[in-house]
């Protein structure tokens, strides 16, 4: 499935402000924490809780979150699908980053063991 040009639009203007709530009550919903959710943000972007706190209180957008992102050098091997489309054939790189967060928090919620969701092997 290949996403459009509008679908790849309301994406980036998506703020992480108002995703994030549903990140909580997901992963929370299935037994994990709230550090934990920190951790996978923090291993995919470098952004730590009170960096989080910031760009939240900004009201950023995907656009600008992942810009000033510095994304992990193995978010390539987030692969699979998420939303119905396959994360690794994704074109657009920012709809493709917003989709590596969705299927880590994805995988926390399901239960993951926190190495396999980090990609440590």
């Amino acid at each position: 499935m290949k996403t459009t040009p509008e679908h790849n639009e309301r994406i980036a203007k998506l703020t992480f402000a108002s995703v994030y709530p549903h990140y909580i009550t997901k992963v929370e919903k299935k037994g994990r924490t709230i550090e934990e959710l920190h951790t996978v943000i923090e291993w995919l972007t470098g952004y730590d809780e009170n960096k989080l706190k910031e760009l939240i209180d900004e009201k950023v957008t995907f656009k600008t979150f992942f810009q000033r992102a510095k994304l992990n050098p193995n978010a390539h091997l987030i692969t699979g699908l998420i939303c119905g489309y396959r994360i690794e054939e994704i074109e657009n790189t920012l709809t493709q980053q917003v989709r590596y967060l969705d299927k880590l928090v994805d995988e926390l919620a399901k239960g993951r063991k926190m190495e396999k969701i980090l990609r440590a092997g």
